[in-house]
C-alpha cells in the first residue's frame, strides 16, 4: 500500500507541532506543505513523519540526523524568522531544514560538510524549485559575511563563538547546547554592544559533530 504522505503531513502538524507549542502560521504552513519524505533515506520514506530523528549518515567525523519535527519546529520558531531575513543553516544534511527556512526568510545559505549529503541537498532543493537557497560544504565557502538568523542543525557542546561573530545587529542564533546528556534550546541575540542568550526548553538532539578536544568550535 502506498503511504499517504499528505495525510502524514497533516497529522505531523496537528499531533506533533501544534501540541508542543509550535503556533507560528508560516512555519506550520511550510512544514505542512514540504515533502519530508523526499529528504530521508529511501528505506525510511514510509516513516518520514514519525516524531523521531532520522540518521542520514554515520561517519568517523560526525553523524548527521534529520531532527524530529517537534524539536526542529520549536527551535526554528524561537528564531522568529522574518520574510526579509538572510539565514545561515549549519549542518543542513539533505536539505529539509533549508527547504523550510527558505519559505520563511529571503535567502538561505546551507552548510553541509558531508559532500554526499550536500549534493543530495542541492538535488532535492532544485527538484522542489527552491531558488533562494544555496548549499556549500564549509563555512569558508560562504560568501556572505553576516546573517540575520543562524540555525544550527545539531547539538553543540559550547556556545559557537565563530558563528555568533557572523550575526548582524538584531540577529538571532538558535542552537541546542549540550549540557552533559541534556540539550538546552538556546537563542543568542546580538545587539549593538553584546550577545545575550536565553534558554527555552530541553530536548534530545544528536551532536552536530564529535565532542571537541578543545574549547574551540570547528565546523
Amino acid at each position: 500500500m502506498m503511504a499517504d504522505f499528505s495525510a502524514a503531513r497533516r497529522a505531523m502538524v496537528d499531533s506533533q507541532l501544534r501540541t508542543t507549542g509550535v503556533t507560528e502560521r508560516r512555519l506550520l504552513a511550510a512544514m505542512g506543505s514540504t515533502a519530508r519524505e523526499d529528504f530521508v533515506p529511501p528505506a525510511r520514506r514510509a516513516i518520514a513523519y514519525i516524531d523521531d530523528h532520522h540518521v542520514l549518515s554515520d561517519s568517523l567525523e560526525n553523524t548527521r540526523f534529520l531532527a524530529a519535527p517537534s524539536v526542529f519546529g520549536r527551535l526554528v520558531q524561537m528564531a522568529a524568522i522574518k520574510s526579509d531575513d538572510r539565514v545561515l543553516d549549519v549542518g543542513a544534511g539533505t536539505g529539509y531544514s533549508t527547504a523550510i527556512l527558505a519559505q520563511l526568510g529571503a535567502h538561505v545559505t546551507a552548510v553541509e560538510s558531508d559532500p554526499d549529503l550536500a549534493e543530495a541537498a542541492r538535488a532535492a532543493l532544485q527538484a522542489a524549485e527552491f531558488h533562494n537557497a544555496v548549499v556549500v560544504t564549509s563555512l569558508e565557502k560562504v560568501n556572505q559575511k553576516s546573517f540575520d538568523v543562524i540555525v544550527v542543525e545539531g547539538a553543540l557542546f559550547a556556545a559557537p563563538d565563530d558563528l555568533l561573530a557572523r550575526l548582524n545587529v538584531g540577529g538571532r542564533l538558535v542552537a541546542m547546547i549540550r549540557q552533559r546528556r541534556v540539550g538546552c534550546a538556546t537563542i543568542y541575540t546580538r545587539d549593538q554592544d553584546a550577545v545575550t542568550s536565553r534558554s527555552e526548553f530541553n530536548a534530545n538532539l544528536p551532536p552536530l559533530e564529535k565532542p571537541p578536544t578543545s574549547e574551540d568550535f570547528v565546523f
